[in-house]
């Protein structure tokens, strides 16, 4: 299998289910632990930090982004970064299902970004099922906070630490609680 062909089956949201997405997966989930090793386990300017998501997310991040490492993922690939986007310490991507993060976008610490779930049913508790994670632009996420599987978070929306997401947020709006709320809007 090859990334442009898992791709194309993440996007058709069918479950990951077969010892070939597996065998896929493990491969990426290496390369990927190459790349975050170097990143988190020595200092780098910003310039540096840059290049090593760029070879991790294969795909040239833009010179506005500010990360604060350490950053992990067990997948790298499907990650995309808009201008101005601020990703603070310890962030958590399980990426598999595509994480996209908007312009301007402000990202805590110990933010957990989860595009994968399993199948509810004992028997079909292996499967895993991607939805991709997309923050419109400007949005603020609290530390510590879970976004789950499938979410889409509106422009301008605020997402109170320490809150789990498991539905859209509408925009111009805060959410907060678990599981989040709409607390107000602004």
């Amino acid at each position: 299998m090859e990334l442009k062909e898992f791709k194309e089956l993440v996007a058709s949201r069918k479950p990951l289910d077969s010892q070939e997405v597996y065998e896929f997966m493990d491969r990426m989930s290496d390369e990927a632990r190459k790349v975050t090793f170097k990143l988190n386990f020595s200092y780098h300017e910003a310039r540096e930090v840059r290049e090593l998501l760029s070879e991790l997310f294969g795909e040239k991040v833009p010179d506005s982004v500010k990360v604060f490492p350490p950053l992990y993922t067990d997948f790298g690939r499907n990650i995309h970064l808009g201008e101005g986007v601020f990703i603070n310490a310890c962030c958590h991507f399980q990426d598999h299902g595509g994480v996209v993060i908007g312009d301007s976008c402000q990202i805590g610490h110990n933010v957990v970004f989860a595009t994968l779930n399993h199948g509810i049913v004992p028997s079909d508790r292996k499967k895993m099922y991607p939805a991709p994670i997309v923050l419109g632009k400007n949005v603020w996420v609290g530390s510590n906070s879970t976004i789950l599987q499938g979410v889409t978070i509106g422009d301008n929306a605020i997402v109170a630490a320490g809150a789990v997401v498991v539905g859209d947020v509408p925009a111009d709006t805060v959410v907060g609680g678990v599981p989040a709320k709409v607390i107000k809007r602004l």
